[in-house]
């Protein structure tokens, strides 16, 4: 993509080395905060459009290091399955345009908090797996530990979700949904588009290619009636 390594020789300093052990390690640091030192940082930094524009400005960025689901175990097996993503599209991609993928995924989140009134990261990290999917199709993970499952059919659970969201959300929130897949479109485009165009070329050519053969009687289908 000419447009990206153009950015990436023009700002590629501004790349963030490790950018998910420092989104996983702070999640989980807060979360063993809210767990065990029974501090409210959720309360304090969570997404809240009133309370942003009313002043605590902070809330846009911080919601990210607030995402909790989940006991102590599902929470750190959850953190490293996102650290590892975040690795494997850094090592694909370099550190500047992982960042670039990541900040895209946070304005889309944070568009979609100002419209919905709240936001979380999860849509955000949903993408990440989108592009690690797409990335690396025929990799395993073993899901539930030991069932050994192909990237690709997680990814399809994966756009199953956002259409579900997308077709049964109300306004809002099909836009919130929509909004989570800039990064995605923005990056991937080029490959959707020549996967489409190549798609509908292959139909077309052949089609030609039959429709010539039937012309010349090379080829007979159901159609033809040869019989005497």
């Amino acid at each position: 993509m000419n447009w990206l390594n153009k950015l990436e020789r023009k700002y590629g300093r501004f790349g963030i080395p490790n950018l998910m052990m420092y989104v996983t390690s702070t999640i989980l640091v807060f979360y063993l905060l809210e767990l065990f030192g029974g501090v409210p940082l959720y309360r304090w930094l969570s997404f809240n459009r009133e309370l942003i524009l009313q002043g605590q400005v902070w809330r846009v960025v911080t919601f990210l290091f607030v995402d909790y689901s989940g006991s102590l175990f599902s929470m750190v097996l959850m953190l490293y399955f996102y650290y590892w993503i975040g690795c494997r599209l850094e090592y694909a991609w370099g550190d500047f345009q992982f960042t670039l993928y990541y900040l895209l995924g946070t304005v889309g989140a944070v568009i979609g908090g100002f419209l919905l009134g709240f936001t979380t990261p999860t849509y955000l990290h949903l993408s990440l797996f989108l592009a690690y999917a797409s990335l690396f199709p025929d990799e395993e993970i073993l899901f539930m530990m030991f069932i050994p499952v192909k990237v690709r059919y997680i990814g399809y659970l994966d756009w199953a979700i956002f259409a579900m969201a997308i077709l049964f959300q109300p306004l809002v929130g099909k836009l919130a949904a929509v909004l989570a897949l800039i990064n995605f479109f923005i990056f991937f485009w080029p490959y959707i588009y020549g996967t489409v165009r190549n798609h509908f070329r292959y139909r077309k050519v052949r089609n030609n290619f039959r429709n010539q053969m039937r012309r010349n009687n090379v080829v007979k289908g159901p159609w033809d009636d040869r019989r005497k």
